[in-house]
């Protein structure tokens, strides 16, 4: 802005010296002296103007500013004090209070290319994290439920065949830290310390970024891309644990490996695919052996339809992922590697062992997961459901299969919706209209803030019997309201209602039903 004013001050001055060179016979001395007078008295003011620009642009950056300019008093020779200076001398003067400042922005501007430069040379560091706290409260559930939270053969063998307990507890407390190394890298840890004395670690990776058709490379513990509940962060879920089918298939979703994530230029397309490790090292932070249970997965999702007018109101995503995993059902000799052939999950919630268990299914060869995904959002509204089918190929043993998905329907009832990403296939943060607040006024009496409200309703299927292994049959109804105080602090209930049958008479029983209601409050930083 100074620069264009002083330029302005240049096309008032060539205007003078052209009017003293056309108009010499009509103008006198006395009056051209008088322009000089007001030309000089613009200046200064101008000059008075340059230094609050100076001090802005200080107060944005950490380059050192040039000194001020030198008034044009002190540019012009010094003449008698009854001798007014010449027009040459006062164009001088301005011609040298130009050049000043010319160099003075050209140091600016180099000096700040330099810094932004450095930075860019330089490791970046961020940190954050989440607090998730629960209470479980099993309400009611028959006998044979016991017998799944405490199985024959399980300790203390006083507690075989009871039902399981309510139960306060950290589900989550979590510090990430990450970052950028330089512009082409970049790394992040997690750890998890809701077990104080056990730290679990959960995405610690190194990476490749800005490749080649909008790519990047991760090697380190990341999640294998299979399911999207669990490639969801928990931060965003609309329920509290994850379905039947997703914890069973890909249970804590995170192993050590290799992968590849890319997207289209016009986000429409979207491709995950890695190799990793089946056994999860969150507690020991190793995989020791030669014995290498590994598995290839992969995930294609897309947006065909996303309303970029109402801001990502309405959109539909489809995804098709698999997995191709090499499992050692067989005895090992000199490995401490248990086989990796096992599907289980808890019931939805918080228990202290999984109600669903195949255990590990000897003579396991190989096992293919095979998943579809869909989420269709308008407005509020929104209906997501997954489908996974898993084939098992034994040795020495018949060939299984299992399978499970479920479906849900959730809906915002203050007006909101889930925003989705298209760089990534997943949902993102809810953002309330108005954020929860109570406080006094000034005038008297007080003023609120109500956040956001959502209820959402899921059926979730799992089937993990088949010829001799009997894991079990679950189904699972779950009701979810959900008050979201601000972006980042929410609170969540759930109420479960579920049945399971076709278990393995060895733990006790073969199935039984439950009623159980959860509630977290929820925050991130």
């Amino acid at each position: 802005m100074f620069r264009y004013k002083i330029l302005s001050f240049w096309v008032f001055t060539f205007l003078a010296l052209l009017s003293n060179d056309v108009f010499a016979d009509e103008l006198t001395y006395a009056q051209l002296l008088d322009r000089l007078q007001q030309t000089e008295q613009r200046l200064n003011n101008l000059e008075q103007q340059q230094s609050p620009i100076f001090r802005q642009v200080s107060s944005k950056s950490s380059v050192a500013l040039p000194v001020p300019l030198t008034p044009v008093t002190e540019i012009v020779p010094a003449v008698e004090a009854d001798v007014q200076p010449t027009f040459d001398q006062r164009l001088q003067a301005l011609e040298e209070g130009w050049q000043q400042l010319d160099s003075a922005w050209l140091a600016f501007d180099t000096a700040e290319t330099k810094n932004k430069n450095d930075a860019a040379q330089k490791p970046t560091f961020k940190m954050n994290g989440r607090i998730h706290a629960d209470f479980w409260d099993f309400i009611q559930d028959d006998g044979g439920i016991g017998f799944l939270e405490n199985p024959i053969g399980s300790l203390p063998a006083a507690r075989v065949g009871t039902g399981p307990e309510d139960r306060y507890a950290f589900r989550r407390i979590r510090l990430e830290m990450k970052g950028d190394i330089t512009e082409t890298m970049l790394w992040r840890t997690q750890l998890d310390f809701a077990k104080p004395g056990i730290a679990e670690m959960k995405d610690v990776y190194i990476g490749f970024k800005n490749l080649p058709k909008n790519q990047q490379l991760l090697v380190g513990n990341q999640k294998r891309p299979l399911g999207l509940d669990h490639l969801n962060s928990s931060r965003y879920n609309v329920f509290l644990e994850r379905p039947f089918v997703v914890e069973t298939f890909n249970p804590d979703a995170r192993r050590p490996g290799i992968a590849m994530y890319g997207y289209t230029d016009d986000e429409r397309y979207h491709w995950r695919y890695g190799a990793y490790y089946l056994e999860n090292i969150k507690s020991d932070g190793q995989y020791l052996g030669d014995q290498r249970q590994m598995s290839g997965n992969f995930r294609l999702s897309s947006s065909p339809w996303y309303d970029d007018s109402s801001d990502g109101r309405g959109y539909f995503h489809w995804a098709f992922a698999g997995m191709f995993a090499k499992p050692h059902g067989n005895d090992m000799e000199n490995n401490s590697h248990s086989n990796e052939g096992r599907f289980a999950t808890r019931p939805e919630a918080r228990s202290s062992r999984s109600w669903l268990d195949t255990g590990r299914i000897a003579g396991a060869d190989w096992y293919e997961v095979l998943a579809v995904e869909s989420i269709f959002n308008v407005g509020q509204m929104q209906i997501v459901g997954e489908y996974m089918h898993t084939f098992m190929q034994r040795d020495g043993f018949n060939d299984t299969q299992f399978n499970g998905g479920y479906v849900y329907l959730s809906y915002i009832l203050t007006g909101e919706h889930i925003p989705y990403s298209r760089k990534t296939g997943t949902i993102g943060r809810l953002k309330p209209f108005e954020n929860f607040f109570l406080m006094d006024r000034c005038g008297g009496g007080t003023c609120h803030g109500w956040g956001a409200f959502g209820i959402a309703a899921r059926y979730s299927y799992l089937d993990v019997s088949d010829q001799d292994v009997l894991g079990g049959v679950g189904n699972s109804g779950s009701f979810a309201f959900n008050w979201y105080w601000t972006a980042y602090s929410k609170l969540q209930f759930n109420l479960i209602y579920g049945e399971i049958d076709d278990r393995s008479p060895a733990v006790g029983t073969t199935g039984g039903s439950y009623l159980m209601a959860g509630t977290r409050f929820a925050i991130e930083f």
